[in-house]
């Protein structure tokens, strides 16, 4: 019998507001208030609220066979408790059904574990502190942000107690296998890898109200039929989507919600689909074989890498700016620096400096609040300016950064005056000739004499 793991991501970063360069060093608020609170009741009401009424209601219908498992990150539970503490209260009916699962993850959505293994271990237990406190789960399995997954780092998870690891059925990695089994982890076995299936995770999120698309309209009716339509030797789908796929994404007159509504009931219906949770997967199943994942991959876009984040060179300088404080951050005891640190790692902000066009570019417009990537990227470096300065006043730099600090500088000092004579030589060589007279004529030309008087010849 095959079995079904639906997984929902959730997560919203805390927007800033339009920062400019004269508010560095004079305000540290860097929040857009209304921004975030609007983004989140809006998203509450049309999705959070909405989809988890259908998912408690459709779990007592059927008994606690029905089951799914949500990724919520810390910033998105900070942002319910301040502008919709109702949606933490359905989330906690939904968790004392016994047929929900919280996983682990990161605190802030965040790219930390390809830089840092101390703060990718804080950032994983202060999220994980904050769902057993609200949820009363301990979390047991581990999806890093966006399914960023490699081999080195699904063995760091197992090291800090993750059995299994959810990612990516990226098709550069399995090639001909399929990602509806379970696998396990290359450099050390003993870890269980999920691996999601691609294709009708995004046949739901992106293409459900897609009217040129040739399976349109896709019913509950016709995504069963395709899962019994698999080779019956496969033992697991694994369908991971961003929960505001249900009536922000895809908008409630699509019809989202009364597919989710029908979808549970239909398969269990065919006796030959189950539905489990990802630890409830991992006990009944045996890995097929090891997955070689030797780069990092995610869920984003078609290359399925990192290149949604770290893919030009805005990206890049924002990211190592902001990674280079780590050791400095990792002295500071400030409650307010701490926050603010973590606010900054989500990966929305870099996200929203992608360059990316065509349809890819089109998904990095969702919840964006930027009209363009540089005008992301200036914000989110004047924020990072002025939260630089209130880390200096609390961590002094020591003698050798500070020699580090003025050569980067002098070096940045230079490339600017570097850039500065490139396009004054540019002004330059687009400048006409004077008119009528060429420069080479102009250097040639000869001075002549006065002519002397005969009074002086005589002389």
């Amino acid at each position: 019998m095959k079995t079904i793991c639906l997984n929902f991501q959730i997560h919203q970063p805390f927007r800033y507001r339009k920062y400019r360069f004269f508010d560095i060093g004079n305000d540290s608020y860097y929040y857009d208030d209304y921004a975030n609170e609007t983004i989140m009741r809006k998203i509450a009401d049309n999705c959070y609220l909405p989809a988890n009424h259908i998912l408690l209601k459709q779990i007592k219908k059927l008994k606690g066979k029905f089951k799914v498992s949500f990724s919520i990150s810390g910033v998105a539970m900070d942002q319910f408790r301040l502008y919709a503490p109702e949606v933490i209260d359905s989330f906690r009916e939904l968790a004392a059904t016994g047929a929900v699962e919280f996983l682990s993850g990161t605190y802030a959505n965040s790219l930390v574990s390809l830089v840092d293994e101390e703060l990718f271990t804080r950032q994983v237990k202060a999220h994980d502190d904050l769902i057993e406190e609200l949820f009363q789960q301990k979390p047991k399995v581990f999806r890093n942000s966006e399914l960023i997954y490699s081999d080195e780092l699904g063995d760091l998870i197992y090291r800090m107690g993750f059995e299994t690891v959810l990612t990516e059925g990226a098709k550069h990695i399995l090639g001909w296998k399929s990602p509806n089994y379970l696998y396990c982890n290359a450099l050390n076995p003993r870890q269980k890898v999920l691996m999601r299936n691609y294709r009708l995770s995004d046949d739901l999120s992106f293409r459900f109200s897609n009217s040129s698309w040739s399976e349109y309209p896709l019913t509950a009716a016709k995504m069963t039929r395709w899962l019994l339509e698999l080779p019956k030797q496969e033992e697991i789908v694994n369908i991971f989507l961003n929960y505001e796929t249900f009536g922000e994404i895809q908008k409630k007159n699509t019809g989202i919600f009364d597919f989710l509504d029908t979808l549970p009931e239909m398969i269990l219906k065919t006796k030959e689909l189950t539905f489990s949770t990802p630890s409830e997967a991992v006990k009944a199943l045996q890995p097929v074989s090891a997955v070689h994942v030797m780069h990092p991959i995610s869920w984003a876009d078609e290359e399925r890498d990192l290149s949604a984040w770290l893919g030009n060179e805005l990206q890049k300088d924002a990211f190592h700016h902001l990674y280079e404080l780590r050791d400095r951050v990792k002295k500071c005891t400030d409650k307010q620096i701490l926050k603010d640190w973590i606010y900054l790692q989500s990966n929305d902000h870099l996200y929203y400096m992608c360059t990316k066009f065509f349809s890819d570019g089109e998904v990095h417009k969702f919840f964006n609040p930027y009209g363009n990537p540089y005008e992301a990227f200036i914000n989110y470096m004047n924020v990072l300016s002025d939260f630089t300065l209130r880390l200096n006043d609390l961590v002094p730099i020591d003698e050798n950064e500070q020699e580090m600090t003025k050569l980067k500088k002098v070096i940045e000092e230079k490339s600017i005056k570097l850039v500065e004579a490139e396009l004054e030589l540019k002004k330059l060589r687009k400048t006409p000739p004077v008119q009528g007279k060429t420069k080479e004529k102009l250097a040639t030309k000869t001075v002549k004499k006065p002519k002397t008087t005969k009074k002086t010849a005589s002389k």
